[in-house]
Formats: C-alpha cells, sequence, structure tokens
C-alpha cells in the first residue's frame, strides 16, 4: 500500500510537471518570434557551458536548505512560511560573528555557521510557541516574522556591523578563513554542497529513524491521535519549528560565506520561498528534495539563458511555477480526499 501511494504521488508529480511545461511552451509559441530557438535554450541553456552547469549545482545546493527546512515544519502539518526570515537573519549573523569575532581557522566557519543557525530556529521559535500555546495561526504569525526579521537585520547592520568604507549598506569584509573553499574551478561550487547533501542524509535519517521524527510526522497526520498515545504535541510542534529554522539559517550562512564577499542584501532574498516550492514537489520528503532543487535550478539557469539569447523574458518560469503548484496541491488534495472517503466506507462496514 505504501509504495502504491508513493507511485501515485511521484505519478501525479510527473504529470503536473509535464502540463506545466506543455502549457510554458504553448505560452512561447504565441509571445516570441523564434519559439524553437526559445524553447531550445530554456531546454538545453544549463549545458551550454561548464559555468552555467556548475550554477546548477550551486542554486540547487541553497535551495535545498531552505527546502528541507520548510519539509520538516511541513511535515508537522504547520504550515510556516518563515524559512525566508531565517535564511536572511542567518546569513546576516553569520557574517557579523566572522567579521566581529576574529576566531582561528576552523573556528572562523564553524562558529558563524551556528550562530546564522541559531538564528534562523530563534525567528521561527516565535511562530512555534505561539501556536503551540495560544494557538495562533502559525502562517499569519510567521508571514509578518520575514519583515520583522528583515527590517530588525538592517537595523543591526546599519547600527552596528556596517563597513562606512563602503559605498554601499553592507557588512565588513568577510575574514579569507570564514570563506567557504571553492570546489570546482570556474565555477561557484563550494564545499556547502557537500554540507547540504549531508544534511539531507541527516533530516533522512532524523524524520524516518528517529523517535522524535516519528513524534512529528504521527503530529502531523493526526495530532488527536498524537496526543491520546502520548506525544507532546506542543513539543513535537516546536521542535519542528526550530529545526527547519535552524536549518534555513544555516542555508544562509553558507550562502553569504560561499558565494559573497560580505553581506550585502538589503531586502528579503527570495529563497525561502523557493524552499516552498522544493518542499511540495518533494511532497515534504527529505530524500526528494535534491530532485526538486536540481529541477527548479535548471529550469531558473534555462530561464536566464533563454532571456540572454531570445525575445523571451525569463518570468516565464513564474508561469510554470505557479502552475505547477496548482496541479500538485490540486493532487495532494484530491488523494487525501479519497483517502478520508475510504476511512469513512472502512468504519461504516465495521
Amino acid at each position: 500500500m505504501k509504495n502504491k501511494n508513493l507511485l501515485f504521488s511521484s505519478a501525479t508529480t510527473a504529470i503536473a510537471i509535464i502540463i506545466s511545461l506543455s502549457i510554458a511552451f504553448l505560452i512561447i509559441l504565441f509571445v516570441s518570434d523564434s519559439p524553437s530557438a526559445a524553447i531550445q535554450a530554456l531546454l538545453l541553456g544549463p549545458f551550454s557551458s561548464f559555468r552555467n552547469l556548475g550554477t546548477v549545482i550551486t542554486l540547487a545546493s541553497t535551495v535545498s536548505f531552505t527546502g528541507l527546512a520548510v519539509c520538516i515544519m511541513f511535515q508537522a502539518s504547520m504550515f510556516n512560511m518563515c524559512a525566508e526570515g531565517s535564511f536572511f537573519l542567518g546569513a546576516l549573523i553569520a557574517a557579523a560573528a566572522a567579521t566581529s569575532f576574529g576566531l582561528p581557522p576552523g573556528l572562523a566557519l564553524i562558529i558563524p555557521m551556528l550562530c546564522g543557525a541559531a538564528a534562523g530556529g530563534l525567528l521561527c521559535s516565535v511562530s512555534a510557541v505561539l501556536k503551540a500555546k495560544v494557538n495562533a495561526n502559525e502562517m499569519v504569525s510567521s508571514l509578518m516574522l520575514n519583515y520583522v526579521a528583515l527590517f530588525a537585520g538592517l537595523y543591526l547592520m546599519n547600527r552596528f556591523f556596517r563597513d562606512d568604507t563602503y559605498g554601499f549598506l553592507a557588512s565588513k569584509k568577510l575574514p579569507e578563513n570564514a570563506v567557504l573553499v571553492k570546489c570546482v574551478p570556474g565555477t561557484g561550487i563550494h564545499v556547502g554542497v557537500i554540507l547540504a547533501i549531508l544534511l539531507i542524509i541527516l533530516c533522512y535519517l532524523f524524520l524516518y529513524k528517529t523517535k522524535a521524527g516519528y513524534e512529528i510526522r504521527v503530529m502531523g497526520q493526526n495530532a488527536k491521535y498524537a496526543k491520546y498515545t502520548g506525544i507532546s504535541v506542543g513539543g513535537a510542534i516546536i521542535l519542528s519549528q526550530v529545526l527547519g529554522g535552524a536549518i534555513a539559517g544555516l542555508g544562509g550562512a553558507v550562502e553569504v560565506m560561499g558565494m559573497y564577499a560580505r553581506f550585502q542584501w538589503t531586502t528579503l532574498p527570495g529563497y525561502g520561498w523557493d524552499g516552498v516550492i522544493i518542499a511540495i514537489l518533494a511532497r515534504n520528503k527529505p530524500q526528494f528534495v535534491p530532485l526538486a532543487a536540481l529541477f527548479l535550478a535548471y529550469l531558473r539557469v534555462g530561464a536566464n539563458v533563454m532571456a540572454r539569447v531570445t525575445d523571451v523574458p525569463s518570468e516565464i518560469i513564474t508561469v510554470i511555477q505557479a502552475i505547477m503548484i496548482m496541479l500538485v496541491t490540486a493532487t495532494a488534495l484530491l488523494s487525501r480526499m479519497k483517502q478520508k472517503a475510504v476511512e469513512k466506507e472502512v468504519l461504516a462496514n465495521e
């Protein structure tokens, strides 16, 4: 039964992707003067250069962090949207720690990452505690917290960590021993890719091989049943959200230390929203996050190549994403309705 459900969900996701791509191709046919060249650039653009292929891998590793974060939070049926703010705050705090503490080699990498993870977890814990203690809607509170993180972070940057000699609002330059080493010359691929892979494995083991992960999944499927079996629902809520926020914060730390010389974001980067897309495509399963992340990154890079060489704007990917999300969530809703109907039928026949 479990294999059949997995096959069904995989098939419906694949169908949703095919339909959304087909609709995008139709749009390109209508808006482009050279649709064949545009479609070719979209599909094959990432392979047009070694650098583009490296960009796919780098972007996939970045969104894997937020995708994993959202997967864990969604596994508890908590629609926490704070991964965006946690990613931003994690990057800022990591840069602040790296430039302020004067750490020796080794610790100069570890301490900023831990600080970024702690900042991300702390931010997401606010929505979790509000949900566990007063049953506040986590989606509303988390959406608001994203902007709290943005403007509070900008204040801290401007007040305490700003480099006054730089022409724009930015932190001091990261020390050389706080920069992640590039793995592949000629590309942006750094050791953060390895960290992302290790984290995917650890998240899978946590959710499916530990008692705490089991409690989170049971609570997400049926909170009343979890409570009756002795599981601390409030504890599972807080654990899942803090852990998810910490992963997103770690992703922000890895991004700024692997891709930038200093922190200089003045708006939310958008990777948290990408994490929601990744989690939806992966059906909240960590083991499918790499595939979903690579797919999204491939489309993004292909769209950028298409926009450079043809008359089709890269925003066409936004259309594809929107259609995919609608179709995937629709199939998930239908499967949930089917499951409930089967349960009612079984209970009626007893």
